[in-house]
């Protein structure tokens, strides 16, 4: 029995490599394939592997604009130093990126790059900042108008109250500060 399943699978083998092509397989389609295939080959995947190779060695540079890093810079041109030395130097700038450095704000006077602060001034948060006081005031006024209706009001928060006036008529919504100073 053993004799007879390996004399068939012989008998396959052999039909195998005697066996012409199918028709509907010939040698153009075969050789069209393989054309494109190596094509596919050469050009595609060469420019693909550069390209990701190019967007895996940017990432500690995204992570440090990200996190708004004071030394992003420098971490930008580690990351174009590693692909020149061939990924050597990525480690290191995925490191700087997601570190904290020491003493910075002590020497800088700040824990954030530049762009940061540029940014958020950018947003116009002045004005909302002001908006708020000019209300804050505001309120403060009224309570202590509030107090002195009631007869609550020490002599040394009457002099409060006209600077908080003072202040209010200079910090108004849609006076300038020369306005407000006269």
């Amino acid at each position: 029995m053993r004799i007879a399943s390996l004399l068939r699978a012989l008998a396959l083998v052999l039909a195998a490599f005697a066996a012409e092509p199918c028709l509907a397989a010939g040698g153009e389609f075969v050789d069209k394939a393989a054309h494109v295939l190596a094509l596919f080959i050469i050009i595609v995947l060469p420019i693909g592997g550069v390209i990701l190779f190019w967007l895996v060695h940017i990432l500690p540079e995204k992570a440090a604009e990200k996190r708004h890093h004071p030394q992003k810079d420098a971490i930008q041109v580690l990351c174009l130093l590693s692909l020149v030395f061939g990924g050597l130097l990525w480690p290191l700038a995925w490191l700087w990126a997601y570190s904290k450095p020491v003493m910075y704000k002590l020497a800088y006077g700040r824990d954030k790059h530049d762009d940061y602060y540029a940014e958020r001034q950018g947003e116009g948060e002045s004005e909302p900042a002001a908006q708020s006081l000019h209300e804050e005031l505001s309120h403060l006024r009224q309570e202590l108008e509030e107090l002195q209706r009631r007869g609550e009001l020490p002599e040394s928060l009457q002099s409060l109250r006209d600077r908080v006036a003072r202040l209010e008529s200079r910090s108004a919504p849609g006076t300038t500060t020369e306005e407000g100073a006269r």
